[in-house]
């Protein structure tokens, strides 16, 4: 099998340093581990320039789409990374799937309004990246093998050279507003509850959203956030001329490592608290919260369902329940689902059967999300769907982007929710839903 080529480069523990070069280059990306801030990634991966871009088309099954990223996966070519090399990425796809991308796949109505206007998937096909390792603090560039010399030849130089200067300035013009009153909450809250009651579902995930328009560069508000918000699953797309995706999501959707499948769904927050005495009991009534354990243990439940019509029959586990993750804003409670692919499946097949996450649509799903449809004025757009990346070898890892921002047309949004569920108070969720996202709209508000 042909060879990837590597190509080593002083090592960043930021890779703001190597991404600032290409930030403004046609498909710019970047999945950001946020180390050293973060620290349970160990990789970031960067690119741009890619072959060719694949975005959804009007009316296009989301199965199709997933097949044409099948197709283009194999039209670059199957390639190997030298041998003792972990590095996760040897060519292949990269970019997003919004939330939205679920309504190719299931049944939805079409009632929220699509005022934001971005394809519902965009993902390029790469045949080079950048990665920097922190478990062994070293920075490469990977080459597959279609990639031709000059090209090699130009990347090297561009990341061998002086770094680019700062970014422009990136302000607010107004501060940041929610689309949603509090009594216009509270009527979708107690909507979600009668359906509870009804028996229509157990637990929907009801989300609002902040605007406010802006200027500048989103590359200089990414820093700025990423300094307040370190999560592993942060990212930045460029998507055009003062236009960009901004993550800071904590929570894995799903990787598959050689064919090994696992998702971590959160459910359960708290906020961090000053005084240390506290923060921790915020963390151990979070732990120990009948609420929010039945939450969690919910969405569990779902993603067994999810991955389990992918994955090898009884493979399916979960060896973590109930664990506690702390953020710089936060605590959250998280659980771990495993199993491995069955035979004839992929990392895509798996996407199509288990797209949108579980832990940010509600139980039982389909109708969790139509409810949201029918509650949530306007569609999520990015939030709630993922970032990801899938190589040549089948690698994949993917994030839920919640703490995500869309900066787009001279205005940017953010979108922070929770879950209802029948004991759930209206003033708590729609505090927690405010929470969530208060440190990225301060950040903003305060450059």
């Amino acid at each position: 099998m042909p060879t990837c080529t590597l190509h080593p480069l002083p090592y960043q523990a930021d890779p703001a340093c190597y991404f600032a070069r290409l930030r403004n280059a046609p498909g710019a990306i970047l999945l950001d581990s946020a180390r050293p801030g973060a620290e349970r990634g160990r990789f970031d991966l960067l690119s741009a320039w890619p072959l060719q871009q694949l975005h959804t088309q009007p009316g296009e099954d989301g199965r199709d789409y997933l097949q044409r990223l099948r197709q283009a996966l194999a039209d670059l070519g199957e390639a190997q990374l030298p041998p003792g090399c972990e590095l996760p990425f040897a060519g292949g796809l990269i970019g997003y799937l919004s939330y939205d991308f679920g309504r190719r796949l299931e049944p939805l109505p079409a009632l929220a309004v699509d005022d934001l206007g971005l394809p519902d998937a965009q993902l390029g096909l790469y045949a080079w990246a950048l990665l920097c390792d922190h478990q062994l603090r070293t920075s490469h560039l990977v080459f597959h093998p279609r990639l031709n010399q000059p090209e090699r030849q130009r990347l090297i130089q561009l990341f061998e050279a002086p770094a680019e200067a700062p970014a422009e300035p990136f302000t607010l013009l107004a501060p940041m507003t929610g689309d949603l009153s509090a009594e216009q909450y509270r009527a979708a809250f107690d909507q979600v509850q009668r359906y509870i009651q009804a028996g229509d579902c157990y637990q929907i995930n009801l989300t609002q959203r902040f605007r406010a328009p802006c200027q500048g560069d989103p590359w200089h508000a990414y820093q700025a956030l990423r300094a307040v918000c370190p999560t592993p699953f942060s990212g930045y797309q460029q998507l055009g001329t003062d236009s960009a995706l901004l993550s800071f999501s904590p929570e894995r959707f799903i990787r598959v490592h050689q064919r090994e499948v696992e998702t971590r769904p959160i459910k359960g927050t708290r906020p961090r608290a000053s005084d240390p005495a506290e923060d921790a009991r915020n963390a151990a009534e979070l732990l120990t919260s009948p609420k929010d354990r039945s939450e969690n243990l919910m969405i569990v439940d779902l993603l067994r369902n999810d991955i389990g019509r992918t994955c090898e029959i009884g493979s399916v586990q979960v060896p973590e329940l109930f664990s506690l993750e702390s953020y710089p804003n936060v605590h959250h409670l998280v659980s771990s689902v495993t199993g491995r692919l069955a035979t004839g499946k992929d990392a895509l097949t798996l996407i199509g059967d288990s797209f949108p996450g579980g832990s940010i649509t509600g139980a039982p799903k389909i109708r969790a999300m139509q409810i949201i449809d029918e509650l949530e004025p306007a569609r999520r757009a990015l939030y709630c769907g993922s970032l990801l990346y899938v190589d040549v070898r089948g690698e994949m890892d993917s994030s839920i982007a919640i703490r995500s921002l869309l900066i787009k047309d001279g205005q940017v949004s953010c979108w922070g929710g929770g879950a209802v569920v029948a004991d759930s108070n209206w003033q708590a969720e729609y505090e927690e839903s405010i929470a969530k996202v208060r440190i990225l709209m301060q950040t903003l508000q305060g450059l």
